[in-house]
């Protein structure tokens, strides 16, 4: 089997772990870079992304939470885009799935406006009530447009972003049918090293006084931000008033189940979701990804291998480059379509001196995107 060959194998069993199944109904989907209006955040607003799928009708909204580092200086690398394979699974299920990066995460200013302050002490509910702000901002911008719907909607979260989610639904806008909490929680400093944890667990007890929206947490056994025990004063303290929520406690996933809630994760979480949302009434046919695309005819096999790893590539924006010869360029990752275009036409022209886009994301680029020879570009 050549390494071509090999790296379509990984690729179709990647596929057919995302849904590619007999009874799956092949879907396009839509995607768009946002910026959330929000008076708090200043002009530039909060980081958003959105997947749906690419039809004309209004598709309830899937609100997706992110986490919190350890370390304050990580919270500037984040971005919504690597969130993209988790949101590609709630619009294969039919939402309209945003994730939007809080303010003080990825490119959304704020600083430390959600810091629980000292350890000893940590007050986990202010942070909360400014984590949910930047949700209900979110909700507002997506209530206004013409393809998505808050009436029906749900929320999700990892980490710190399912304490968010938890927090969400005791102070739960219209809409809010449901919620989903993987791993939730804040504080953690080091394995099994949680700062104020009375405190975290006094935290969910009072977010369960109000929460009355259906919720679902997950938690791995070999988590090591927030293990079983305290998973279970969690849990406990949050139903003890009133809170309603199914705890399942997962099997140990790989080295660190924190991490369950994950792209390569998806083949043990989903079933958990879908489960969840079939008992809520929210099950629907699952979509599945378009064929991947076919690689470019004057590869070799070893760029042809390449293309594959660009294919299996979940990190948008990213662009694949040829040239007539055989040359080829790809980048993933970056901020825009237009950056993605740039920078894989420059990586092509390193080795020839006319490239043309092959492939955009997952689409091909199309005869309307014309050759460039644009010398600069090899400086960038």
């Amino acid at each position: 089997m050549t390494l071509f060959h090999r790296l379509l194998v990984v690729l179709m069993a990647w596929l057919a772990t995302a849904g590619i199944a007999r009874n799956a109904i092949a879907a396009e989907f839509y995607t768009e870079d946002l910026r959330i209006p929000m008076a708090e955040a200043g002009p530039q607003g909060l980081e958003a992304f959105l997947v749906r799928p690419a039809g004309t009708k209004r598709y309830p909204l899937a609100l997706l939470n992110h986490g919190s580092p350890r370390s304050f200086d990580d919270r500037a690398t984040m971005s919504a885009h690597k969130y993209y394979g988790i949101a590609l699974e709630y619009a294969r299920r039919g939402f309209a799935a945003l994730i939007v990066m809080r303010r003080g995460y990825g490119t959304s200013p704020g600083g430390r406006v959600d810091s629980v302050g000292g350890c000893a002490n940590a007050a986990y509910l202010p942070a909360a009530a400014v984590a949910v702000a930047d949700l209900r901002a979110a909700i507002d911008a997506m209530g206004r447009r013409a393809d998505v719907t808050t009436s029906g909607m749900i929320a999700a979260g990892h980490s710190a972003g399912g304490l968010a989610t938890v927090a969400l639904t005791a102070q739960a806008p219209p809409g809010l049918i449901a919620a989903i909490s993987f791993a939730g929680g804040r504080g953690s400093r080091d394995d099994d090293d949680v700062c104020n944890e009375d405190g975290l667990v006094q935290a969910f007890a009072t977010f369960g006084k109000t929460s009355r929206v259906p919720m679902l947490w997950v938690y791995a056994a070999n988590d090591s931000f927030f293990g079983p025990d305290l998973a279970r004063r969690l849990y406990d303290g949050f139903r003890g008033n009133g809170g309603h929520t199914k705890f399942i406690a997962a099997p140990p996933y790989g080295d660190d189940g924190h991490y369950l809630y994950s792209v390569v994760g998806r083949p043990q979480w989903t079933p958990y979701l879908d489960a969840f949302l079939r008992e809520r009434g929210l099950g629907h046919d699952i979509l599945s990804v378009p064929d991947p695309l076919p690689p470019p005819g004057q590869l070799n096999e070893a760029a042809r291998a390449e293309f594959s790893r660009y294919l299996a590539s979940t990190m948008p924006h990213k662009a694949f480059a040829v040239s007539a010869n055989g040359g080829y360029g790809w980048r993933s990752g970056r901020t825009t379509a237009d950056d993605a275009r740039r920078d894989s036409l420059s990586a092509c022209m390193k080795w020839s001196p006319t490239c043309t886009l092959y492939a955009v994301d997952d689409q091909l680029a199309g005869a309307a995107q014309r050759t460039s020879t644009d010398q600069s570009a090899r400086a960038r």
